[in-house]
């Protein structure tokens, strides 16, 4: 059992028939695993409805959850899941329904009093001080004290016990802000288990990790299920929602479709009971390579504040009609090189090309009025102004560039219309242009993301997980979007976390560890096993050193 998550205090012992139902959950962990609790409901929703303006997000939800499962929970975006387990969380009232936690009726005013039951949340978008420490964020509100002030030693202790546990590899004392995307999903776990969650909710929880990981992450969540901890499991890969469920919910237009067995069903069944169609295949048609290198760099190197080299020599050519795939684990400076290609981090030496001119010297905004959209893998963080409405993030990043202006002024009318058009060609699912960007779920904000990067024909894209968080009818969408503008000769840079959708949509791809180009595979013969042991330094696919 992992250390420091016993909650003891205040509750019944389990021998007392008098015990509350919710207090036998929360010290089930304690529990000898020789007197097994028989099978209960953890969590029951049942008529679920919440409404915001304009639209009825969750309608007549029915779902329930038994005590030690795995329940994953499937739907296109839009389709309220996200809601549902906001609602779950304390985080939205729910205009209609009720919600029992181990047996016990509730009713949450804020996350403070789902955490108070045992309920914890990992969201798809993180909840972290980016000026804070490690330690700093998990501790956040649960902090262990001695004689009044905060115990930094017990806090480290539990946190790296939590850590080595479940392989989290995390450091306490590291900044947030030097956090890529996965590390900072792991803090998150980690903060959910120091606070002794007996019901946790993970949003797209593999999202940013390689299959050997994923696989790590499964197995932990085995052993938590044997220990009586539930999981509710939101995800878009379905492959991996067969794998660990132990019972899945799909939601469809707000409202749940039905609950079926993983040993049961397949995939492709899944996928037509989300959206109506077959699971789509990440592929690659003729090839569409030129001659004409469209993006060129050359022995880039990049050091961090601290002077170590995440890019470290790196060189690579864009063709035209050309997908170069970069697969790494989160971390290993691919990050940064797509910083430094945007002109968003100062590079220590090399040079990059574009169509042959040497930009090295130009601001970002220049390099974007030449024709680089970029696609960034935090859609919140660097794609997004969130309080404002779509068709000013429309504009966003393209302040000079046509249908946004005319003459020296923002185009309003122009700006609306094309944001209409992105609306309608990329299926982004709102009430409206004039709502704000944070009232779209998150693959519907990465739809609006990739629509406006593809406008206006570029001649690079720089591609930081296109399809993370979105469902398989928009990965569908994006994939088809791509080819067509690789057919037309646009270069694509493709990051991705999705291995399959790597291997599936690169004409060339290359592997980074620890900020160096280690390799270059041939997509049309590796599997993702063997790429993600690339990846990790455990095995190696290379077809030839990457020049």
């Amino acid at each position: 059992m992992l250390p420091g998550l016993v909650f003891t205090e205040s509750l019944p012992p389990l021998s007392d028939p008098a015990a509350a139902p919710g207090a036998c959950a929360i010290a089930v962990a304690t529990h000898s695993a020789e007197t097994e609790l028989p099978t209960a409901v953890a969590v029951e929703l049942h008529g679920i409805t919440k409404r915001f303006p304009g639209v009825v997000a969750n309608h007549d939800i029915d779902i329930t959850v038994q005590r030690g499962h795995v329940h994953a929970i499937v739907g296109e975006n839009g389709a309220g899941k996200s809601t549902l387990m906001k609602t779950l969380y304390g985080m939205h009232k729910p205009d209609e329904g009720t919600i029992t936690v181990n047996g016990k009726p509730v009713s949450f005013s804020s996350p403070a009093d789902a955490i108070a039951v045992g309920i914890g949340m990992v969201h798809q978008h993180f909840m972290l001080a980016d000026n804070l420490t490690v330690l700093e964020n998990i501790v956040l509100g649960a902090e262990p004290t001695r004689g009044g002030v905060l115990d930094g030693r017990a806090a480290r202790r539990k946190i790296r016990e939590i850590s080595d546990s479940y392989g989290l590899g995390i450091d306490p004392d590291v900044l947030v802000e030097e956090l890529g995307v996965g590390d900072r999903q792991r803090v998150e776990i980690c903060k959910v288990l120091f606070r002794g969650a007996r019901i946790l909710i993970l949003d797209e929880p593999t999202a940013v990790l390689v299959p050997q990981e994923v696989d790590e992450l499964f197995g932990n969540l085995r052993e938590l299920k044997s220990e009586g901890l539930t999981v509710l499991f939101i995800s878009h890969k379905l492959d991996e929602v067969l794998s660990v469920a132990d019972e899945i919910t799909v939601i469809r237009r707000g409202t749940t479709v039905q609950t079926v067995d993983p040993k049961s069903v397949t995939a492709r069944q899944l996928a037509q009971l989300m959206v109506g169609s077959e699971l789509p295949i990440p592929e690659l048609r003729e090839s569409t390579v030129t001659e004409t290198a469209e993006l060129v760099v050359e022995n880039l190197t990049v050091r961090s504040t601290g002077g170590r080299a995440v890019v470290d020599d790196v060189s690579l050519v864009i063709h035209q009609g050309e997908i170069v795939g970069l697969a790494g684990v989160e971390g290993n400076g691919q990050a940064e090189l797509v910083e430094a290609i945007m002109g968003m981090l100062p590079i220590e030496s090399g040079r990059i090309t574009l169509g042959g001119t040497d930009i090295g010297g130009w601001h970002t905004r220049e390099r974007r009025e030449n024709g680089v959209g970029y696609i960034p893998e935090d859609r919140q963080r660097h794609g997004l102004l969130l309080e404002a409405p779509l068709w000013e993030n429309r504009i966003l990043g393209h302040q000079t560039e046509r249908p946004n202006v005319r003459g020296f002024w923002i185009d309003r009318g122009a700006a609306k219309k094309d944001t209409r058009r992105i609306v309608d060609e990329f299926d982004v699912r709102t009430p409206g242009i004039t709502v704000p960007a944070a009232s779209l779920s998150g693959g519907n904000q990465q739809k609006l993301i990739v629509g406006r990067e593809m406008s206006g024909t570029p001649k690079v894209l720089i591609a930081s997980h296109p399809t993370r968080g979105v469902d398989v009818g928009a990965q569908a969408a994006i994939w088809e979007h791509l080819r067509n503008a690789r057919a037309a000769g646009l270069a694509v840079l493709l990051i991705s976390a999705d291995l399959d959708e790597l291997i599936g949509m690169s004409d060339t791809l290359k592997v980074i560890l620890r900020g160096r180009l280690v390799s270059e595979v041939d997509p049309r013969n590796v599997t993702s096993e063997e790429l993600g042991a690339a990846m990790t330094g455990a095995g190696p696919v290379s077809s030839g050193e990457a020049s």
